[in-house]
Formats: structure tokens, C-alpha cells, sequence
């Protein structure tokens, strides 16, 4: 697919723009082939814009956030591949318990300009590493929280560049999901509604938070975070280590020692590494305990 439409009109609309770009530098797996055209847009004008190009143009896009759960193929994406930026990522206040913020806007810049705020609500998400649009479209959540528990209404695009908004009863919240893995819509806001605390609390709680991730979670290898959906009346990380997998390793990718829920880059992984590990993971569970393990890693 020939992109060069879109570079050239990003070009025009002063966003920035590159070809052939390894989207290995854009996922916390820290790999992937590389990208037709990669553009950052920093308005929901130049947004619109571009959307409406790709439809007229027929060519195929995806939005990403931090690519803190994203699997890239190693031959690329070809397809324009678009991160929100600049005004996209703004954060404010609109009353003393709401907040705006921009869905380009990582979530660790949330949680501290909610601490900040004296705000409580969304220490459950400081160290997740994506982006808030990206914990709104997968209702992400950790430690007994989750998006669904602050969100009152998401703002949007539609792939027709049109303007939306949709209100806290109709996002269809789930496990690790919501009404936006269906609706081809682009989420570009997010209005949270939090409850005031003490400074001191809501710190205690974040830090409190962080020490269990890094004391249980492998942050020190380049990873997609969980990579399968927690199964109904078992923990998916457990089931993984029952079977024998824990260090079991495909390539350079390898079920960690240290969680075995998680695959992590340990030497220059290959994607194709990563899916055969999966579907190694996948077969043995079902063999050996009859439970399915579904992916949350989304493969691209």
C-alpha cells in the first residue's frame, strides 16, 4: 500500500513525519518491522484531516499509544500508523474532582497531575505504562482498580473525521474491554471524575503500588506487560508456571523467571519468537489444565 499521500499531507499540516520507520522504537517490546509512514499529530483538526484523507484515499491507519500492548510483526505495518501528540496529550482541570485529559497523555502524567491535585481514584494505574486513551479502549486496570471506576465520558473521532462524545453508561465497560475495541471510533479525551485526598495518602498508595509491580513483575526487560487475559476462576500467570513453563524460551523471546504471565525481550526477540512462545503457552495450559489462555497482547 502506497502511503506517500498521507506523508505528504502530514508534511503540509506541519506534523511530523517519516517513512520506513522500525517500530521497534515504538512498543515497550522493543520490537517490530518497519512502518510505511509514521506520523505524530498534535491537534484534532489535523486529526480529522488526515482521517479523511486515509478514507478518500483508501488507505489503511492505526492509532497507538505508547505500544505498551502491541506485538508488531517483523515485516512492518503497511498502513500509516499514527500517534496523538501536542495538544492531544493536555491535561486540566475543570473543577476541583474532574479532570481533562488528552488521550495521547501517558498515564504516569496522569496519576501525578491527580496527585498533585490531591485527587484520589487513579493510583491503581501508576506504573502501567500506556497511554490513557489506550487504558480507556482496553479498560485496563490493576490491584482491584480500573478505568471504568473513574471515567465519565470519552470524546472521539470517527474514521469519517467527525466530531463524538460518548457518556459513562454507554461505553459498555468490561474485562479489558469497552464499546471502543468495536466502534471504529478514535478515542482523543477522557473526563475523569476522582475524589479529593490527602497528598500524603494518595502517595503512600502510589508507591505502595509500585513496589508490588517491580517486586513481581520483570520491568527490567522489555516487555507487552500481561500477555494473556486473567481466565474465569484461575490466574493465568499460575496456570503458565504449574505446566513447567517459567524460562521456557523461543528465540530470544522468554517466559519470565521472575512472572510467568509476562514474555519479555531477553536478546533481540523476534515477534515470530514471541507468537510461537504464545502459541506453546496456549497448547501445553489447554493439555495440561483445560483452561483457554486468550491473548491481551494485540498482535499487528
Amino acid at each position: 500500500m502506497d502511503t506517500t499521500i498521507i506523508y505528504n499531507l502530514a508534511k503540509v499540516l506541519d506534523c511530523d513525519a517519516f517513512r520506513d520507520e522500525p517500530m521497534s522504537r515504538h512498543t515497550t517490546f522493543k520490537i517490530g518491522g518497519n512502518a510505511s509512514t509514521y506520523i505524530k499529530v498534535g491537534t484534532l483538526s489535523k486529526l480529522s484531516a488526515i482521517l479523511k484523507e486515509c478514507k478518500n484515499s483508501n488507505i489503511d491507519y492505526i492509532i497507538i499509544g505508547n505500544g505498551s500492548n502491541l506485538l508488531i510483526s517483523d515485516e512492518g505495518l503497511n498502513k500509516a500508523v499514527i500517534r496523538l501528540d501536542g495538544e492531544l496529550r493536555n491535561i486540566a482541570l475543570i473543577d476541583e474532582t474532574t479532570i481533562y485529559c488528552g488521550a495521547g497523555a501517558s498515564l504516569a502524567a496522569l496519576c501525578k497531575f491527580a496527585l498533585k491535585n490531591g485527587l484520589s481514584g487513579l493510583e491503581f494505574a501508576w506504573g502501567i505504562p500506556g497511554t490513557v486513551g489506550g487504558a480507556v479502549f482496553m479498560n485496563a486496570g490493576a490491584y482491584g482498580g480500573e478505568m471504568k471506576d473513574v471515567v465519565y465520558s470519552v470524546s472521539h473521532i470517527t474514521k469519517d473525521g467527525e466530531i463524538g462524545r460518548t457518556d459513562k453508561e454507554a461505553l459498555d465497560f468490561g474485562y479489558r474491554n469497552s464499546v471502543y475495541r468495536s466502534n471504529e471510533c478514535i478515542i482523543t479525551g477522557v473526563i475523569l471524575k476522582l475524589n479529593k485526598a490527602q497528598k500524603s495518602e494518595i502517595q503512600e498508595k502510589m508507591d505502595d503500588y509500585l513496589y508490588r509491580r517491580s517486586s513481581k513483575q520483570p520491568l527490567e526487560f522489555p516487555s507487552a506487560g500481561s500477555v494473556f487475559k486473567r481466565p474465569e476462576g484461575a490466574f493465568a500467570g499460575a496456570l503458565i508456571e504449574q505446566c513447567g513453563l517459567k524460562g521456557k524460551m523461543s528465540g530470544g523471546a522468554q517466559v519470565s523467571e521472575k512472572h510467568a504471565g509476562f514474555i519479555i525481550n531477553k536478546s533481540n526477540a523476534t515477534a515470530q519468537d514471541v507468537k510461537v512462545l504464545v502459541k506453546e503457552i496456549q497448547d501445553t495450559v489447554k493439555t495440561k489444565t483445560g483452561f483457554d489462555l486468550e491473548c491481551e497482547l494485540i498482535m499487528l
